[in-house]
């Protein structure tokens, strides 16, 4: 799985992307979140509030219970706002 991090979770967590081996136990959104809170200090500060953090699952904006598998790209943001 590619996960990638934009704006101030990038500079939270300390990198723009990573390769990792899904979890078996992981199966959703709100899982992978789950366990990447619990990977250390940064990632658990940058997903402190995940109310501010969205989601997009190769490409498309999803929920917390869409399903996550190896291979999907992941990407983690905040709100973005037009204008």
């Amino acid at each position: 799985m590619r996960l990638l991090y934009f704006a101030w979770l990038r500079a939270r967590i300390g990198q723009a992307e990573e390769d990792l081996a899904l979890p078996a136990d992981v199966h959703n959104v709100a899982g992978l979140l789950d366990w990447l809170s619990g990977r250390g200090p940064r990632y658990a500060e940058a997903l402190r509030d995940l109310s501010v953090v969205r989601v997009a699952v190769n490409q498309d904006y999803v929920g917390r219970n869409h399903p996550v598998r190896d291979g999907d790209e992941v990407a983690l943001f905040p709100p973005v706002t037009g204008g």
